[in-house]
């Protein structure tokens, strides 16, 4: 089978094309044809490996898993012996967060992964671009902030994958959204259901005469000391950043009842569950994808350079 393949960290020129052996299903294994993957800061932060923390979790020297790619959408082509829940011919989306390997034709997991099944009204690229942003977004903002109705959230970063998504969660919650975003993309988080949208490139948000409940930082660029003065008495200040400063924060803050920091490993606590409760609200058209840029599989590098831009809104897909 193809498959998108990196064996040192590095820039985007480390991502090559290889031919690798088609995988087989154990007694509790599906067997999945990729057709559409995601890409992400994310990737590419594990790509570069960097923060340091991604070296140290997943191969100090070269990456423990030289596939990359968490998100995934295709069709069922085998299953397990033992396999109770799914069966060939199943559209299905899903998550490998434990190993990646999303960028190949061919990816076995078990079946006790994160997975889904996909909603006839949904596309693949819709069903991983949801599930790419969707669910982190989903496990911030109503798994650790608890948001409801009523409550003042601004999200910084609303363009991009996951807070495009953010904001038509907070606003399915009953949340009033602030968006952060740049000017060009204003219409789209309005579109999205953001209440008031503030551009960053003309005003900084941390000095604002507002306070927030709740502040989630989805692209991870602003620290919670900038935050805080614009953060309700006993606000949360959520972050996607992976750092060491940000977990000393959170368990800092834990010990008072003022205002809190909180992180979460958000692509490790995935379930079946949470990917079901996001196709079930897009195949409502509660929740809608949102997709910027498509790049076949032979082009990942690609994909990873425009990621790095800083510019793309909502998802970038990767087509199989």
């Amino acid at each position: 089978m193809k498959a998108m393949v990196q064996r040192s960290y590095g820039s985007p020129d480390v991502i090559a094309l290889r031919h690798t052996g088609k995988p087989s299903p154990g007694n509790k294994d599906i067997l999945i044809r990729v057709h559409t993957a995601t890409v992400g800061p994310s990737d590419c932060a594990f790509r570069k490996g960097d923060p340091f923390m991604i070296k140290l979790l997943y191969g100090f020297l070269r990456p423990k898993y030289a596939i990359g790619g968490t998100e995934l959408a295709g069709i069922i082509e085998a299953v397990g012996a033992d396999v109770q829940h799914f069966k060939p011919g199943d559209r299905v989306v899903g998550l490998s967060a434990k190993n990646f390997g999303a960028y190949a034709e061919y990816k076995c997991l078990p079946e006790e992964s994160p997975l889904a099944l996909i909603p006839d009204n949904l596309t693949y690229e819709q069903a991983a671009g949801i599930c790419d942003g969707g669910a982190t977004a989903l496990t911030f903002l109503r798994d650790k902030a608890k948001l409801h109705k009523g409550q003042k959230i601004l999200i910084n970063g609303a363009s991009g994958a996951v807070g495009i998504y953010a904001v038509q969660l907070a606003k399915y919650y009953g949340a009033e959204v602030t968006a952060v975003c740049s000017g060009g993309n204003e219409d789209l988080v309005r579109k999205a259901g953001a209440d008031a949208v503030i551009d960053y490139t003309k005003q900084d948000f941390t000095g604002s005469s507002q306070s927030y409940d709740v502040i989630f930082d989805a692209v991870g660029k602003r620290s919670f000391s900038a935050c805080k003065s614009v953060l309700a008495a006993q606000g949360i200040y959520l972050t996607t950043a992976v750092k060491f400063s940000v977990m000393l924060q959170m368990m800092w803050t834990s010990l008072s009842k003022g205002k809190r920091v909180i992180f979460a490993t958000a692509g490790l606590v995935q379930n079946h569950a949470t990917l079901t409760f996001l196709m079930k609200l897009a195949s409502e058209q509660s929740l809608k994808a949102v997709i910027d840029r498509r790049y076949p599989l032979e082009q990942l590098a690609n994909a990873h350079r425009y990621v790095e831009t800083e510019r793309k809104k909502g998802n970038v897909i990767i087509e199989i």
